[in-house]
């Protein structure tokens, strides 16, 4: 389960780099949405993985931090 958490959230990681790269650019470089667009729901699902990943990767991090 970690290890796809880690995937995904490296995936995201380069997405919305490519995104704000994009935006810079005055160009659509959202992966996610190239791949994805035609079905929205598919996508926000996407990115629902990829924040549910982030919690998982960061979570036990802050507990031994308190």
């Amino acid at each position: 389960m970690k290890k796809l958490a880690w995937w995904l959230l490296i995936v995201g990681g380069i997405n919305w780099g490519l995104v704000g790269l994009g935006m810079l650019m005055g160009r659509n470089l959202n992966v996610v949405n190239m791949l994805l667009g035609s079905w929205p729901t598919v996508e926000a699902i996407v990115y629902l993985l990829v924040g549910i990943s982030t919690v998982i990767i960061i979570m036990p991090k802050k507990r031994a931090m308190m």
